[in-house]
């Protein structure tokens, strides 16, 4: 019955409201959609219902110490809910296991219920509401979509919508309809050649849908009578999204154009409630002022352009920051036993069809052709070329561990609609750095790596856990050396001794791995270091090194980056300061001001001795303006630090501060006041004042 009212909603509401297109070309769409329903239910009959174990009584222990019981392949997290009237439930955590409300449990086990106001159920909700969003784009506005996703910043929908236009409004008025009826979402996962056979009047779908094909199968959701691909949990029913808002529509540019000319992406939120989308508008308040992009282009830090798509441009304070984070890993290097390597740019397709990359990697590359039709592409990952170092003679144990830092520049070719300012571009740095050892060293530099992760993260102050990501499905490897290697990792937590939670089957396909998710100033989570073990590129390149035994043996390989890229780090660095950068990173150090007088030269005097001395320091000549306005502009600007300077000043050797909040520091002598920040920058401080 509930299918039927979608299908009424969707196919037959009115042209003059929807603005629907031309009838022929609606009845293409609906025709393609009705082929697809029906080749989706045929797969459903052969596939048949999963068998989940014979129905035994089982034990639910819940995060508030209360036990529940409950039958084996029968009880769900959502009769769980309900029963004991957990409000807000939309996901759930099952022995730690990221669990949808709708799956029957299996085993005795712990459970916790996720809410809108965790990264994964906020997550599960905007998956859900790209299904609705899909549905009522196909059916109500007869648009083909071709993808559909969801991120941080909301869910999304790509598409065509020939001759035709959409009104925001309309849409979530259409979206907020539709999730009423509170269809459930079911979920089928396919074989790779069932989703072609799914898909197969959309080639533009297929093509899109080719990047998440990595396994042998893929998982694909049906509502009401729209179908899609989503391999991530989505809430039970739609019942649970009460209120949708359609953000931006926006074109998206693919490699080959002339697939889809006119494809539009459709961005938009949903939450649970009103009071959900109050909290949201305020915190978008708030990330609105701390927006990097606008910060970027006030202190003039950086621009894009397009003569280059999704490549930052940075200005000199810009390049500021970014060379005094690439400074301060550089010290750390030295101090942890890292040596730096400096490898090429441009590569040919052998290599990456040796480390594997080619084949699953490729669309993601730039390529570029030579001489004899040999084609190259830019490296989007250091990672080939550090094995490639290693082979380049015979190595002993007495080498071990190798640690080799590379900051090369990496392009990666990701889709125009993805960019977003420094968050996601094509051209980018990493403090990448491969650790090649004995398996008996390992668990040490796990623990050395994450030591490291500490100390920086530390100096930000973001506060940060781990999770240990184990062996996804499918994996390369042999499944002794999967447990020895995870076992390994949970080894060097435990002695590392932050908190730390299990992220099962979210390894990558070549070794277990340890994301570290740190938290900024305004809640939110960001991944940006990492530290995988990879047991397939030392088998792909044969690595070995002579052993005190005189034998060959595989080292073991980590990949480490602690910053990740610099440009998501400073964008995340800039929102997390909101642009109040400390004084060790900031590119607007000191502002001197001279009062009239002689003062000038001195003043002049002042920022020539801080700039010999390494500061950012500038000189307002401004003959016009007022002292307080002097001040008050250099307050805007950020500047840590304002120095007046009169006769007083110049006659004394000394500077009036007063720091960028307002506060009045003296007058002190010059001398003192240079070694004083110095101290400050050296420290690496957050701290204003001294």
């Amino acid at each position: 019955m509930a299918a039927t009212q979608l299908f009424s909603l969707v196919f037959c509401t009115s042209a003059a409201r929807a603005r629907v297109v031309t009838q022929r070309t609606y009845s293409k769409v609906a025709s393609a959609l009705s082929e697809r329903l029906q080749v989706f239910e045929s797969l459903t009959e052969k596939h048949g219902k999963k068998v989940v174990a014979l129905e035994k009584p089982l034990s639910i222990q819940l995060s508030d110490g209360r036990k529940v019981k409950g039958t084996a392949g029968v009880t769900t997290p959502l009769f769980v809910a309900q029963s004991v009237r957990a409000k807000g439930a939309l996901l759930s955590k099952v022995n730690g296991e990221v669990w949808e409300l709708g799956q029957p449990l299996e085993e005795d086990c712990e459970l916790q219920f996720l809410g809108f106001d965790t990264a994964e159920g906020k997550l599960a909700a905007w998956r859900t509401g790209a299904c609705v969003l899909a549905a009522v784009l196909e059916g109500t506005f007869g648009a083909e979509v071709y993808r559909e996703g969801a991120s941080e910043l909301g869910f999304y929908c790509d598409h065509l919508l020939h001759n035709s236009a959409l009104l925001l409004s309309d849409v979530e008025g259409k979206c907020k309809e539709a999730a009423s009826l509170r269809l459930p979402l079911s979920r089928l996962e396919l074989k790779t050649d069932e989703v072609r056979e799914l898909f197969q009047l959309s080639k533009l779908r297929l093509q899109l849908l080719e990047e998440q094909m990595t396994g042998p199968s893929i998982s694909v959701y049906r509502y009401g009578d729209s179908i899609g691909v989503c391999n991530s949990p989505l809430l039970p029913h739609t019942g649970l999204l009460k209120v949708f808002k359609m953000l931006q529509l926006s074109p998206v540019t693919l490699a080959n154009q002339t697939e889809a000319p006119g494809l539009m992406r459709l961005l938009g939120v949903a939450f649970p409630g009103e009071k959900d989308r109050e909290e949201w508008d305020k915190e978008q308040e708030v990330a609105k002022r701390r927006d990097h992009r606008r910060i970027g282009t006030d202190q003039e830090l950086f621009f894009f352009n397009d003569v280059s798509p999704g490549s930052c441009f940075f200005l000199p304070k810009g390049a500021h920051i970014y060379n005094t984070l690439t400074d301060f890993i550089k010290s750390e290097y030295h101090k942890r036993g890292f040596t730096e390597v400096v490898t090429p740019t441009l590569y040919s397709t052998a290599l990456w069809e040796r480390s594997g990359h080619w084949e699953h990697y490729s669309e993601n590359m730039f390529t570029v052709t030579s001489e004899g039709s040999q084609t190259y592409s830019l490296k989007p990952m250091n990672c080939p070329a550090h094995c490639l170092m290693f082979e380049h003679r015979v190595r002993s144990w007495r080498e071990l561990p190798l640690r080799w830092a590379d900051f090369g520049a990496l392009h990666r070719n990701e889709h125009s609609g993805a960019l977003g300012g420094l968050t996601r571009v094509r051209r980018f740095c990493q403090d990448d750095a491969h650790i090649f050892c004995t398996p008996e060293q390992l668990e040490a530099e796990i623990v050395a790596c994450l030591d490291f992760v500490r100390t920086v993260y530390q100096v930000f102050g973001f506060s940060f856990h781990c999770l240990l990501s184990t062996r996804p499905t499918p994996c390369l490897g042999e499944p002794e050396q999967w447990d020895n290697a995870e076992q390994q990792l949970e080894r060097s937590l435990q002695q590392f001794g932050e908190c730390w939670e299990l992220n099962p089957g979210d390894g990558a396909f070549y070794g277990p791995k340890i994301d570290i998710q740190i938290k900024d100033a305004l809640g939110r989570q960001h991944q940006c270091a990492t530290i995988q073990l990879d047991f397939q590129l030392p088998i792909r390149f044969d690595l070995q090194y002579v052993g005190q035994d005189g034998q060959r043996h595989r080292p073991v390989m980590i990949h480490r980056a602690v910053l990740g890229s610099l440009e998501r780090m400073i964008a995340i660095l800039a929102e997390n300061f909101g642009g109040k950068w400390p004084l060790w990173l900031s590119p607007a150090q000191v502002m001197v001001v001279p009062v009239g007088g002689n003062s000038e030269s001195y003043a002049g005097q002042v920022v020539r001795q801080f700039r010999e001395a390494g500061f950012m320091a500038d000189l307002n000549e401004d003959q016009g303006a007022t002292l307080n306005k002097k001040i008050r502009s250099a307050q805007l600007a950020q500047y840590n630090y304002i120095f007046v300077v009169g006769d007083r000043e110049r006659e004394n050797g000394t500077v009036n501060v007063r720091s960028r909040g307002g506060k009045q520091l003296g007058s002190r002598p010059t001398q003192e006041v240079l070694t004083t920040l110095t101290r400050l920058r050296s420290s690496r401080s957050n701290l204003d004042e001294f």
